[in-house]
């Protein structure tokens, strides 16, 4: 069977990079179209009034956001190794926070309390994060420093979606899950990798195959979908489970 090919909709730097990386691990060219469904732009609100002792961050965007906000010199939480390094780019002190959003509140819990902490994020977030450090004793408060904005399906993944050739589609969220399964209904034969259990119901109106990766990284996002390259056409489960 014809490889598929990629369609990526994240915004297009982090596409960029990933096809960078997936076709690193691959050792060859992967044919791939990029077409973001969400466009990013930054923003640098007035500082609270809180004097945070530690940033939490659970972006890369967010790091850049405590460079524009003058946040240099604090210690930040980072969701994971990116973050962190994004982090540290920004002149911050990273603490990794084991990977995902759950972890990271696990780890900041289970650090004694320093002081009030700022959470620096997207305009769109799932967890709550504030309200459940706050639920749990600690002085917590936030501010968006960039803005998530849905954008139509480009043309040309339109017409991609619309034809007869096979289509994989890496997604890493909930809402690009949800972006994408508004694209439905489709008539390419789909395989839908998922960063997450949360993102893969999300792409439920778009039918096809789904995997989802067995660890919400990027590290985990590349295996996945090699994994489904290489099996491509296969009805068993790849690159961690099938939703």
């Amino acid at each position: 069977m014809t490889e598929p090919m990629l369609l990526l909709t994240r915004p297009e730097p982090a596409a960029r990079r990933f096809l960078a990386e997936l076709e690193l691990a691959a050792g060859r060219h992967v044919p791939a179209l990029i077409a973001p469904l969400l466009r990013i732009d930054e923003m640098t609100p007035p500082r609270p009034e809180l004097s945070p002792a530690a940033l939490i961050l659970t972006s890369e965007r967010g790091a850049r956001g405590a460079a524009r906000m003058g946040y240099a010199g604090l210690p930040a939480w980072c969701v994971g190794p990116r973050t962190a390094q994004a982090a540290r780019g920004a002149g911050l002190i990273p603490r990794e926070g084991g990977g995902f959003a759950e972890a990271l509140l696990a780890e900041i819990l289970a650090a004694p309390d320093e002081g009030p902490l700022l959470h620096l994020r997207g305009d769109h977030q799932r967890g709550d994060l504030v309200a459940r450090l706050r639920a749990a004793g600690r002085d917590c408060a936030q501010a968006v420093v960039y803005a998530q904005s849905a954008r139509p399906a480009p043309v040309e993944a339109r017409a991609l979606l619309d034809g007869t050739a096979a289509v994989l589609a890496p997604v890493f969220s909930p809402r690009s899950a949800a972006l994408l399964a508004g694209c439905a209904p489709v008539a390419a034969p789909l395989t839908l990798v998922a960063i997450s259990a949360a993102a893969a119901a999300a792409l439920a109106p778009l039918g096809g195959r789904v995997v989802t990766a067995t660890r919400p990284d990027a590290e985990a996002m590349i295996d996945a979908t090699l994994g489904a390259l290489a099996t491509f056409g296969s009805t068993d489960p790849v690159g961690g489970s099938s939703a």
